[in-house]
């Protein structure tokens, strides 16, 4: 009857992808700074005139933050309840509702890495590329037009996501593994 089991494991995923998030963001930083990548400032073809992708960072450094607060383990936190019959609960189901906040809000970081990772192949000679990150930059692609000036990326990072959260990324990587094209 007790929850507490699955109040840790909803935790502990919050803290795990929250950290896979974080690091996500760090690759973020590492394309769009020119110091660091070599590239044009924010992926941007026309540095300078256009802000590129960074305020997509702005959102995705956002994200991470927030997944911060949310990894707090709920598990720690328990209300007597009950007229203190039931003087210790296991707040899974708080747990839970952090845990896919926090899945959900990497998604979307993660979705953001892949979209900057597209741009950025875009000003690399593709011969360097493997068979993996070729079908991957195909994939974001046909969704996805490179960057010229500035726009809105909600719809590209939405489109993204929702290929990260279909497992596209994953099927393309276990046919390539397997020994198919």
């Amino acid at each position: 009857f007790h929850g507490q089991p699955v109040a840790f494991a909803a935790d502990h995923l919050s803290l795990s992808v929250a950290e896979l998030a974080d690091i996500s963001e760090r690759r973020i930083e590492r394309l769009l700074n020119p110091d660091l990548s070599g590239l044009p400032a924010f992926l941007s073809p026309d540095p300078g005139i256009n802000s590129g992708f960074m305020i997509a960072q702005y959102t995705a450094a956002s994200l991470v933050s927030e997944n911060k607060v949310l990894a707090h383990p709920a598990s720690v936190d328990s209300i007597p309840v009950s007229g203190s019959q039931e003087d210790h609960v296991s707040m899974g189901t708080t747990a839970a509702y952090q845990a896919l906040s926090v899945v959900e809000n990497s998604t979307y970081v993660i979705a953001t890495e892949l979209v900057c990772a597209a741009q950025a192949a875009e000003f690399i000679h593709r011969g360097k590329h493997g068979r993996g990150t070729c079908r991957i930059y195909k994939a974001i692609r046909e969704k996805v037009e490179p960057l010229g000036e500035d726009r809105q990326f909600v719809e590209d990072i939405e489109a993204v996501a929702e290929m990260v959260s279909s497992g596209v990324f994953s099927d393309i990587l276990n046919l390539i593994r397997d020994g198919g094209n």
